[in-house]
């Protein structure tokens, strides 16, 4: 296995496009701590967003992974390269006639994707643990490390986000078409959640409970929007009427469906280089 993950990461890293951007990824990661400077001074409104809270803990466990997040796009847009240079160069035949087999041509990707989701949450971890040390007004042990779950949700999201990444190199073969049929995707899916909730079951909970097993959909409610959290944003809907009543909690439930999406991602990019002719 370890040289299934040396061989990728060679690739990766002669590659100067993957390079780069794996290093953007992991820099721009850093600059959530530059949140903690911004500053609104307007007439009588200021706006100091380090003083809101969102560093204290153990709401910053959940406001760090949710913002980390949205950065996945740019390793999604490493590994769909990834597997569309194995094509365009030639190295995916080439791998298999020097001796490496599909299934591990497909684990070593499937290693690639766990070792930037790990690294990827040991660097959130780290720098929430910084940042919270730095900034929070609670610093006991048992409230440093509560809400740990998200983490594991942030962790959860990575695989399964770079999982269908994978699978649609492997099924388009070229990454400008595979991140255009990602788009194309996650815009089906809004569409199909916007039919179920607004005209099919307006008044109930069951559209929920069938758009919690799309891919993307199930990837997103793992860690949902913190910002309604904060106490001035609470007050403010409670000021205008508003009833909040919002599930902010990380479910195992959650965690299985992606999991699930992950595994048959796998399962499905397998099939589909087994079955091609290369």
């Amino acid at each position: 296995m370890k040289r299934l993950l040396f061989i990728e990461l060679q690739k990766i890293w002669l590659n100067k496009a993957s390079r780069v951007l794996t290093l953007t990824y992991f820099i721009l990661l850093s600059f959530i701590a530059l949140i903690a400077s911004i500053k609104f001074d307007i007439g009588i409104f200021k706006l100091h967003l380090a003083e809101m809270g969102i560093f204290n803990f153990p709401f910053i466990w959940h406001f760090n992974t949710y913002v980390a997040a949205w950065l996945k796009f740019f390793l999604a847009i490493v590994i769909v390269s990834m597997m569309a240079n194995e094509y365009s160069y030639g190295t995916l035949k080439q791998n298999l006639i020097d001796g490496m087999s599909k299934k591990e041509f497909i684990l070593s990707k499937f290693l690639t994707v766990l070792l930037f989701a790990f690294c990827s949450t040991i660097f959130v971890f780290v720098m929430t643990i910084l940042l919270g040390l730095s900034f929070s007004s609670y610093t006991e042990m048992g409230i440093i490390f509560s809400d740990l779950e998200y983490l594991l949700a942030f962790f959860v999201k990575l695989i399964g986000f770079f999982s269908f990444c994978l699978f649609l190199g492997i099924l388009v073969k070229r990454s400008a078409f595979a991140l255009g049929f990602l788009l194309v995707w996650n815009i089906v899916e809004g569409i199909a959640k916007g039919i179920l909730v607004f005209k099919i079951f307006p008044d109930s909970k069951t559209a929920d409970s069938i758009t919690q097993f799309f891919p993307l959909e199930s990837m997103s409610n793992l860690i949902v929007e913190p910002f309604t959290r904060l106490s001035v944003i609470k007050s403010i809907g409670t000021q205008i009427g508003v009833e909040n009543s919002k599930d902010y909690g990380v479910h195992f439930s959650a965690i299985i469906i992606v999991l699930i999406w992950s595994l048959l991602f796998l399962f499905f990019s397998y099939k589909l280089l087994k079955n091609r002719d290369l």
